[in-house]
């Protein structure tokens, strides 16, 4: 989609008008969405979106802006407009006015699906997703089954003024099943959404007849759930989407995206001791199939396991190009951005705690009382101090060492670098989940993860 000698004339140029770095990103994504609820087909959609953008530094100063015009005469515009912006134009850079060879690096193919999405027709999918409506309904208390599929097919093009030259295609499938129960007045939902970065092998990798009863069976439990307590007391957080607290509340403090700002209450703080010495935590792009993976970042940089914090320990930042330039930390391979429309940030790809060697049951019986956080749901963060409340999807009271009765309404309210300070225990089950996280750069796939943890004290907020 983009043309060799395009992309010279364009990069030459955004030289000699004074720039001493540009970039070209192109992007071509195909997508397709279908909704059913009850098994009857409600929505099924589909395009096709084109277009690219230029990005030009001045120092540490960024300039970006796109278009869906590929033309020569269109992007060459496009990178007059943002250098007059900067009031660099005519600062003849020779070097930059030369010619321009590029190294092409293609990917490997590390995350080819098995199972193209291009060779399925529609009515496969929908199958699959009436597998999963008919297992969930287990019990007549569920009133209604709504289930999604979402895919896309992402393919970029990465020329720079380096000589880059970077082409990478990412496949990524998603289905999800939501679950109503319904007892007189009370109204519980359930929840399951496996996604990766594959094509329809997604159904063989997580069964539509294991999600839908996964979904029913949460629904109902939650239907017969107890007001959760309240107070400080410890916590058991789950595995796979239990890692969305550290996630939020740590995760993004270590992004140069607020480190190089020194909005971050973590900048500055390389090789201190700021978890726990049972803590490792990494943020790995490598991860086979993983729903936040590629072979390059979106600025062409491949793609790297980035350990954050060792034993405790900090050890590095997720770093962009502009954040290398402002702080001098190594690039990790972390630019990410939604699409062609924004510029890259720094981003975490698929970010967890790494697991420990106690089986998840061996923190349960550690807990005198306090609450076993099962699965996670949403929150909200501040962003510079990882202050959080999260709520508790699904949750249980533990007693003297067991798990008792459901709760529901828990929240789970604290710092982020204050509560890794206070994990105790980390189980053997290391599991990920999928999810969208939203930053400067826009929604980005991404996993979060970790095993069970046993955090020492966390304030919840509950009703009992």
């Amino acid at each position: 989609m983009l043309k060799e000698d395009v992309a010279a004339k364009v990069l030459q140029h955004a030289r000699t008008l004074g720039a001493d770095f540009a970039e070209i990103y192109v992007e071509r994504v195909r997508k397709r969405n279908l909704r059913l609820l009850n098994g009857e087909l409600k929505e099924a959609s589909s395009g096709l979106d084109l277009g690219a953008g230029v990005r030009l530094f001045f120092g540490t100063q960024v300039v970006y802006a796109y278009t869906n015009d590929l033309e020569a005469t269109t992007l060459l515009e496009v990178t007059e407009t943002l250098a007059r912006l900067k009031g660099e134009k005519g600062q003849v850079d020779a070097e930059g006015a030369g010619g321009l060879d590029f190294r092409k690096m293609r990917p490997q193919g590390v995350h080819r699906p098995q199972r193209p999405l291009e060779t399925q027709d529609k009515r496969q999918r929908i199958d699959r997703l009436l597998e999963a409506d008919a297992a969930a309904r287990i019990d007549t208390a569920i009133r209604s089954v709504e289930t999604r599929w979402a895919e896309s097919t992402q393919e970029v093009w990465i020329a720079n003024s380096e000589g880059l030259w970077v082409n990478d295609e990412r496949v990524r499938s998603r289905y999800f099943v939501l679950a109503i129960a319904q007892d007189g007045n009370e109204v519980q939902s359930g929840v399951s959404a496996p996604g990766k970065s594959v094509g329809l092998e997604l159904f063989d990798l997580y069964p539509p007849s294991k999600a839908g009863r996964e979904a029913a069976e949460q629904a109902l439990t939650l239907l017969k759930a107890q007001p959760a307590p309240s107070g400080p007391m410890p916590v058991v957080i789950g595995n796979r989407f239990g890692g969305v607290i550290f996630h939020e509340a740590l995760g993004h403090l270590l992004e140069t995206t607020s480190v190089a700002r020194k909005t971050s209450v973590l900048a500055d703080k390389l090789g201190e001791v700021i978890a726990s010495p049972v803590v490792t935590y990494i943020d790995d792009g490598t991860l086979p199939h993983g729903w936040g993976s590629s072979e390059y970042d979106d600025e062409g940089h491949p793609t790297e396991r980035t350990v954050l914090i060792e034993r405790g320990v900090l050890k590095s930042y997720m770093v962009d190009r502009w954040g290398e330039r402002v702080t001098g930390y190594r690039r990790t391979g972390s630019a990410r951005r939604q699409d062609y429309t924004f510029a890259p940030t720094s981003r975490m790809r698929n970010t967890f705690i790494a697991p420990g060697d106690e089986p998840p049951e061996a923190l349960i019986r550690q807990v005198d009382y306090g609450l076993y956080a099962k699965a996670m749901g949403g929150g909200q963060v501040k962003p510079g101090s990882g202050e959080y409340n999260f709520s508790v999807r699904e949750g249980y009271l533990i007693k003297n060492g067991r798990i008792e009765a459901p709760v529901r309404n828990a929240m789970l309210v604290g710092k982020g670098p204050e509560t890794i300070r206070r994990v105790v225990a980390v189980a053997n089950d290391w599991e990920n989940a999928p999810g969208m996280c939203g930053s400067l750069s826009g929604m980005v796939p991404v996993e979060v993860g970790q095993p069970h943890v046993l955090v020492e004290e966390i304030v919840v907020g509950g009703q009992g």
